[in-house]
């Protein structure tokens, strides 16, 4: 098992690695990575989840309904404890703090679903929908409220609106709504819901944009962390340690709470527990915003959960 987990994390650290040596050599600009951040925002990433939500069954979405509760409150209820704590304890920036606990709310469905669930429960259509089930998850229930807190401060520091966060809820939501990243997988999922097939000559067609996303989103993190300094304090202490274990045990408690047992909890709980996503780094990077603590978080549970999912894998065996 330890070899099929070091085998699924490799090539992130090799693409990472060949991203940190590009922006160390100065091969890339690592000051001035826009270009990169917009193709892999705006064309590579909603790409890929356009596709992977629209060529996934509606049926099978709904069927998937128990593993859908499961991430989602995992997910949510570990955001809002690390953006409370990151802003009311450590005095982060609320945009800081969005990019914090999007890193660690979020795990790394895209690169490491796959691996790791079909190595426990079987390679299958069944695997594979669960993984796309979870990005959806991610991509359509969880991102867009780190959008809502970055477009929120954006429009503060310009000065464009000094009122409450209600009352720009409105315009906050569209102006997420209209970016590639959350609108490609939403339309996918509104497409499969009321049964539009999308052509395979389209999907053929950006199908080799969006194979190239997980790729170019890793080079990108490690251009932007070539950057940077790795510092360890006590905020990022505690976003490994939830990351790794605490969120994984309360997708455990949330399994025990609603009576699941089978490869759902063994699903629910094993997604949970991936490693951090580079989604929040690149998310951050788009607004202007660095956070040194979520691409502290990023390499540490990249290393560290070759230990963590095998002890999860070990306590889901009897589910």
């Amino acid at each position: 098992m330890t070899y099929v987990i070091v085998h699924a994390l490799a090539p992130i650290f090799v693409i990472m690695l060949l991203g940190f040596m590009a922006g160390k050599t100065k091969m890339v600009d690592n000051k001035n990575v826009s270009l990169l951040n917009i193709f892999v925002m705006d064309f590579a990433l909603p790409a890929a989840l356009f596709s992977a939500t629209v060529q996934t069954p509606w049926l099978g979405i709904v069927k998937q309904s128990p593993l859908i509760l499961i991430l989602v409150l995992a997910m949510w209820v570990t955001y809002a404890a690390i953006y409370f704590l990151a802003v009311g304890v450590f005095k982060k920036s609320p945009q800081d703090a969005a990019v914090l606990t999007l890193t660690v709310a979020l795990p790394n469905y895209a690169a490491l679903g796959l691996p790791i669930l079909g190595s426990v429960l079987g390679e299958g259509p069944s695997t594979s929908l669960s993984v796309a089930v979870s990005i959806a998850c991610g991509s359509v229930l969880l991102t867009p409220l780190c959008l809502l807190i970055l477009e929120r401060e954006k429009a503060r520091q310009s000065g464009e609106n000094t009122r409450s966060t209600m009352a720009m809820l409105p315009v906050l939501m569209w102006r997420s709504v209209k970016k590639p990243i959350v609108w490609g997988p939403l339309l996918g999922v509104i497409l499969s819901a009321i049964g539009i097939h999308m052509p395979e000559l389209l999907l053929s067609s950006i199908k080799p944009l969006g194979l190239s996303a997980t790729a170019a989103a890793l080079f990108l993190t490690g251009v932007i962390l070539s950057a940077r300094k790795l510092k360890i304090n006590s905020m990022v202490i505690i976003s490994s340690i939830t990351k790794l274990l605490i969120q994984p045990i309360i997708a455990f408690a949330i399994v025990w709470a609603l009576g699941l047992h089978g490869s759902v909890a063994i699903t629910g709980v094993l997604m949970i527990a991936l490693s951090a996503g580079f989604f929040g780094v690149v998310f951050g990077n788009r607004f202007g915003v660095q956070s040194p603590d979520a691409e502290a978080v990023l390499l540490i549970s990249s290393v560290l959960c070759i230990l963590s999912l095998p002890l999860f894998i070990s306590l889901t065996s009897g589910l």
